[in-house]
């Protein structure tokens, strides 16, 4: 090799080593940045993209029979709670109404005629009193007149007679006055048991009325209409279905072996394939699922096989979103979601340390019915004449009677 040739040779090898040197290093800087990012944050994310938006399906049904007369809602629409979905024929109702009512008024009157014929026995009672007193006095005026010859003993016999014919009168008025007290003792027009149980079935029939009308017991968008009109109804048949999307969550399914570092209460942060990267959700996680996916799967595996073949399950985890971002970017349920756990905090217990105290959920309007019977049954014994309240049921009854089956807000 000629001189020449070796000094054209040194300026490549040079570049080359240069390269292979500044490649290296990028690939140390690379290695060491993703050590710095593990140790510090890698290793303290959980992530999955099999998560799922999820929510409530409120189902509408009637809790009466009836024919449907009017649909006030389709599929898409927005309801607020107690907005009117489905309206039933009242007709058989109002009838029902009307007699429970009039069989209501029938029973204070005669609780009125109870009360006023106790008075009158209790006046036949001072009646027969004031006479056994005059008897009384008549025997002791005349026996002294008869034991010195003056008054002829018949006379005598017949003061005697009276006296014990107004002791039985007496008697009898009294034996017939505590009759009559057992029927109206200790009670008013209003608390009488007949009254009261004529009010209930006022308090029935009023709300076997109330209920023709179907109200949506959440706000929410309406889904899954199946009823038409003119169809018969039967109390449970399912009628249709409200969805609130301000009360949806996020079921996200972690591998078992990402577990063991989540606890509730664990910050997440969620991004929609629907609006892709540009938003982000914040939620935090709430619970565990109480089995894997496929434990509670219509054909659960059978592993007890010669041929089973082990799969790594996933179990869910709910997480709930910041409401305030859910309303300014809805979501609907079914949709697919990213999630990222951030587990730093881990001082959690996996299952709940205590039971829930307070209702999930609830709702309210159905709650005024029980108010509104009362009102027409006060309404009814006032206008018989009776006291100006009516005599309402525990207020936890009530509650319990005005409660939806399917209420949830």
């Amino acid at each position: 090799m000629s001189q020449n040739d070796k000094v054209g040779a040194t300026p490549t090898n040079g570049r080359r080593a240069r390269v292979l040197t500044l490649l290296i290093g990028l690939f140390l800087a690379a290695g060491i940045g993703y050590a710095v990012y593990w140790t510090l944050v890698g290793r303290y994310v959980e992530s999955t993209d099999d998560a799922y938006v999820g929510g409530n399906l409120v189902q509408i049904t009637p809790q009466v029979s009836g024919t449907v007369l009017a649909i006030a809602a389709d599929d898409t629409d927005y309801v607020t709670a107690g907005e009117t979905l489905v309206q039933l024929d009242q007709a058989d109702a109002r009838i029902a109404l009307d007699q429970a009512e009039a069989a209501l008024a029938r029973s204070v009157r005669q609780v009125r005629n109870l009360m006023a014929t106790t008075a009158q026995i209790e006046a036949s009672v001072a009646l027969r009193e004031t006479e056994l007193q005059r008897a009384r006095a008549d025997l002791a005026r005349r026996a002294p007149l008869a034991s010195s010859g003056a008054l002829p003993a018949e006379e005598l016999q017949h003061a005697r007679d009276a006296l014990a014919s107004s002791r039985a009168a007496l008697d009898v008025a009294e034996r017939q006055l505590a009759a009559q007290k057992t029927l109206v003792d200790h009670t008013t027009v209003e608390t009488h048991p007949e009254v009261q149980s004529a009010a209930a079935r006022v308090r029935e029939a009023y709300l076997a009325y109330a209920r023709t009308v179907v109200p949506a017991p959440v706000s929410g968008i309406v889904a899954k209409r199946s009823v038409q009109v003119g169809q018969r109804v039967a109390p449970g048949a399912p009628l249709m279905a409200v969805i609130p999307l301000d009360q949806v969550w996020v079921d996200a399914n972690f591998k078992e072996r990402q577990l063991l570092n989540l606890r509730p209460g664990q910050a997440v942060k969620l991004r929609a394939d629907i609006y892709g990267s540009a938003v982000e959700f914040h939620g935090r996680l709430v619970g565990f699922g109480a089995g894997t996916g496929s434990a509670f799967a219509l054909l659960p595996p059978q592993n007890a096989t010669g041929n089973w073949i082990k799969v790594v399950q996933r179990v869910p985890v709910r997480i709930a979103l910041d409401p305030a971002e859910v309303a300014r970017h809805p979501l609907r349920i079914g949709l697919s979601m990213q999630v990222e756990v951030d587990t730093h905090k881990r001082d959690g217990e996996l299952r709940p340390a205590s039971a829930r105290t307070a209702p999930a959920y609830q709702s309210m309007p159905y709650d005024s019915l029980g108010e509104l019977a009362n009102q027409r049954v006060a309404a009814v014994i006032k206008a018989n004449g009776g006291a100006s309240r009516a005599a309402r049921r525990p207020e936890k009854e009530t509650t319990a009677a005005a409660q939806p089956k399917s209420g949830t807000h």
